[in-house]
């Protein structure tokens, strides 16, 4: 059985070759998975389409992207990717800083 993430044409380690436009300043067919683990997380959950998703679930697994949004999510993604990770994950003891403004 095939699903529809199978298609997905990907780099050499694995990376789905449709999230070039998330790593401009990369290239991403020298990217590693995991040592990149952090930049692929937070692109891909910022701006990744259905497919790209699955991929990231499958590869890195709820947990460690819950813990990533946890800890990452308030610096690293758009206020709206955050608010939808955080109602996803069911996350009410995320890491916060401080906005420079009270609003």
């Amino acid at each position: 059985m095939t699903t529809f993430d199978d298609k997905l044409e990907r780099t050499p380690a694995g990376i789905p070759v449709s999230l070039q436009p998330f790593f401009q300043e990369y290239v991403l067919e020298d990217l590693d998975p995991e040592r990149s683990a952090f930049t692929v997380m937070e692109r891909t959950l910022a701006w990744g389409n259905l497919p790209e998703l699955r991929w990231l679930f499958a590869h890195y697994g709820s947990e460690r992207l819950a813990e990533w949004v946890r800890q990452a999510g308030w610096h690293c993604l758009p206020r709206r990717r955050l608010k939808y990770w955080l109602c996803f994950f069911e996350l009410t003891d995320y890491r916060r800083g401080e906005r420079i403004w009270p609003h």
